[in-house]
């Protein structure tokens, strides 16, 4: 199961190929953090957006989850608009629903 809700029909292959790998990491937590974020905004980002989701998801699994969660600082080199955003969509400061 990948935990994926949403249907990938309309996205272009480009589209589809970031879902499955954001869904695909070998470590289940972050198939959580870049599979949810990806499924919510994959059809809004822009391709300058796209590029900068690429190359987050390249990076080491290990070091991008102690980062998203705290555990580790944010290298300046990574600490760009697209790790802001998607840390930002799992941080909640009142439960969702509320």
């Amino acid at each position: 199961m990948t935990g994926l809700s949403r249907s990938t029909d309309g996205l272009d292959p480009r589209r589809k190929r970031i879902l499955f790998r954001a869904w695909h990491r070998g470590i289940r937590e972050m198939d959580l953090l870049l599979g949810r974020y990806a499924e919510t905004v994959i059809e809004a980002l822009s391709e300058a957006e796209l590029d900068a989701f690429e190359q987050l998801i390249a990076l080491d699994d290990h070091d991008l989850y102690g980062w998203l969660t705290g555990r580790e600082p944010v290298p300046p080199e990574h600490d760009d608009a697209m790790f802001r955003a998607v840390k930002a969509f799992h941080t909640h400061t009142t439960p969702v629903g509320f």
